[in-house]
């Protein structure tokens, strides 16, 4: 049920999120979802625990396959594959997000889920960067994320010609850049991830999705994980 709240967000828009709306999209019969939810509000703060949870067993997914020896290269390679998944791929989670986000600014249960999530992905990402030998701060890490979420919901939003018009229409360059000017230390030569490998509910490149994998194609490891719009670090 919670899944279908947040492809309503996602189709329909934060007023469209109605017990009606979510009762149809799950093919049950009418005034099933207010007897699981009640109010709109227990539906809204729902969809933000669902996204949450859905995020973190991906983040535990991620960091649990993270090979030894991971390098920044590899792992800057996730943020241009996360970009291209989020824009070019299936964007519920991204527009459900950005619905949670407006919804968040007036109702605290909302924006508590929203809180544990980005609390969670900063010091899931900071442990990743760390690995690779970056400085690893979950305040770079949640400046990245903030980054990637306005880049990307500018990707979905804008005209393709508002987009080159200001320099935002490589999304490979663009997340690179994104990596770079937020992690010390970033700086690094040869950006992407071979056979990049992440998704579920976000990122996908190749296949679909982000990968922190060895270099050298075929052999890195890497976890299909939901990003809820932001990349898993």
């Amino acid at each position: 049920m919670s899944d279908c709240a947040i492809s309503v967000l996602a189709t329909e828009g934060g007023r469209g999120l109605t017990h009606r709306a979510v009762d149809r999209a799950a093919g049950v019969p009418e005034g099933t979802a207010k007897n699981y939810f009640p109010t709109r509000e227990a539906l809204l703060e729902a969809a933000a625990e669902r996204m949450t949870l859905l995020h973190a067993e991906a983040v535990g997914r991620l960091r649990a396959t993270t090979p030894r020896g991971v390098t920044p290269a590899q792992v800057a390679g996730l943020y241009p594959a996360l970009l291209r998944r989020a824009v070019d791929g299936d964007p519920t989670q991204l527009l459900a997000m950005a619905e949670l986000y407006l919804e968040a600014v007036r109702r605290p249960g909302v924006r508590a889920a929203l809180g544990r999530m980005a609390v969670s992905n900063a010091r899931a990402s900071a442990a990743l960067h760390g690995a690779a030998g970056l400085a690893g701060s979950p305040r770079e890490a949640g400046v990245l994320d903030a980054y990637f979420l306005g880049i990307a919901l500018s990707l979905l939003a804008l005209p393709g010609e508002a987009l080159r018009a200001v320099g935002l229409d490589d999304a490979q360059a663009l997340g690179l850049d994104l990596f770079h000017a937020a992690v010390s230390g970033a700086a690094v030569s040869g950006a992407a991830v071979p056979g990049a490998a992440v998704s579920g509910t976000a990122v996908s490149a190749g296949d679909g999705g982000a990968q922190v994998g060895d270099d050298g194609g075929g052999g890195g490891t890497g976890d299909r994980a939901a990003t809820g719009g932001t990349p898993v670090g």
